[in-house]
């Protein structure tokens, strides 16, 4: 039997300021990347969402981010390697921190955004990352793309592969732009299909055409997204139709 995780990222709001459904998305998926407060997030969300997930038997994950609150981290920016380091260094413990206080922990890592693009790609960026992992805890595994230079990185540590149902992906395996036309799937239809094959046949079509193969253990959907909770039931419905078990994968 096929098993796969459901992953959402959790915690975006910041202050007034709401995205998302996180109580409702809360009742799907079995991890949850919660913003540790560098594109999004604060810490009454952050003791919410953790909260809400420890509630629920939801695994919590550190999403961690470029410090770009302004841009919601999806500006990608050349941050000196030791000083990358230490800032996922302080969203892991800041994160772990207050699950703790609520009967949880984080159980992995997952970068956000533009800083989970540039690890995919770039060596230096990608051990920055995975060192802040390795000395805060290096039991945590790291979520990423197949092919992800974070898998050379890691020395040691687990990575895990994941998938995005409602993201176009480039011949190459890579995520397209979210600057291109076509690059977030809004057909529910489409992306529930999407999901059902990457678990079971563990492939995806690309932009191309060309079948891409993904070995992959966890599926994200999105929670910013309009319709974000009901395509997620209907993601995890038709998964576990398809004879497909739905658990966390840390």
């Amino acid at each position: 039997m096929a098993v796969i995780d459901i992953n959402a990222d959790l915690g975006e709001g910041f202050g007034n300021w709401t995205l998302g459904d996180d109580d409702a998305l809360l009742d799907v998926i079995t991890s949850a990347n919660v913003a540790c407060g560098f594109h999004a997030g604060d810490p009454l969300i952050m003791r919410r969402v953790c909260a809400g997930a420890v509630e629920r038997g939801v695994t919590i994950g550190a999403q961690v981010s470029y410090r770009d609150l302004a841009g919601f981290g999806r500006r990608e920016m050349d941050v000196a390697a030791p000083e990358l380091t230490a800032e996922v260094l302080y969203q892991i413990a800041a994160l772990d921190g207050i699950a703790r206080t609520e009967g949880g922990r984080v159980a992995y890592v997952k970068p956000h955004g533009a800083l989970y693009n540039r690890v995919a790609r770039d060596p230096v960026q990608a051990r920055a990352v995975a060192d802040a992992v390795r000395a805060y805890d290096p039991g945590l595994p790291l979520l990423t793309l197949p092919g992800s230079a974070v898998y050379e990185a890691a020395e040691g540590l687990t990575v895990v592969a994941e998938c995005f149902a409602d993201r176009a992906y480039t011949p190459a395996g890579a995520l397209v732009s979210r600057r291109e036309p076509g690059a977030v799937i809004h057909e529910p239809d489409a992306v529930v299909r999407r999901a059902v094959r990457m678990a079971v046949q563990g492939t995806v079509v690309a932009v191309d055409g060309g079948e891409i193969a993904l070995d992959a253990r966890s599926v994200c959907v999105h929670g910013d997204t309009p319709g974000a909770v009901e395509l997620a039931r209907a993601v995890r419905a038709a998964l576990t139709e398809a004879g497909v078990r739905v658990a966390a994968f840390a």
